[in-house]
């Protein structure tokens, strides 16, 4: 059960009900996660606003997924990684790159050194070495994409902190996390 409470169409005050009614249009639901978000209207909208942005960027939507998929498992985020597993599966991620996204690689040779990369942003809290930069820039990463790469780690560190503190129930078919070694 969700330890801070999801602000409703019902309960939502005038602003909040805007914020609601805009992601409902665009998403065609609104997740629990961003009804959580909802209790402060500015943190939704710099939480949206950072999204739209980050989104339009040169990362693609796979590689943005395989990373979302690789911190959740990381940082141990259950509502997270059953969110992303469904929004991964609908870019077209298959089952065995989701498994390996978690695990903090991809089957793409590309794309394994970006999550490889983010999972040390989160690991080593931002202090990257000089050779796990190199080989982001080796595998292809411009410098725009390596600040991209650190955007896309902050706000699903951000998520992924919200989802375990309100412990939010899990409105994305459910995927368990697997236990840390």
């Amino acid at each position: 059960m969700s330890r801070i409470t999801t602000v409703s169409n019902e309960t939502a005050n005038i602003e909040q009900r805007h914020l609601l009614d805009a992601i409902q249009s665009q998403l065609g639901m609104v997740p629990n996660f961003l009804r959580v978000f909802a209790h402060s209207p500015d943190a939704l909208k710099a939480f949206l606003g950072l999204h739209h942005i980050a989104n339009h960027g040169s990362l693609d939507a796979e590689t943005r997924e395989r990373i979302a998929l690789a911190l959740a498992q990381q940082n141990q985020c259950e509502y997270c990684l059953s969110a992303h597993t469904a929004i991964g599966r609908k870019t077209g991620l298959n089952g065995a790159e989701i498994e390996a996204n978690r695990a903090g690689t991809s089957q793409d040779a590309k794309a394994a050194v970006a999550v490889k990369f983010a999972r040390a942003l989160v690991e080593h809290k931002g202090e990257v070495t000089h050779t796990e930069l190199q080989s982001m820039r080796d595998a292809g990463f411009s410098e725009a994409d390596i600040v991209e790469v650190i955007t896309h780690v902050g706000m699903n560190i951000l998520t992924n902190i919200l989802g375990k503190a309100s412990r939010v129930d899990i409105d994305f078919p459910k995927v368990a996390l697997k236990q840390a070694a």
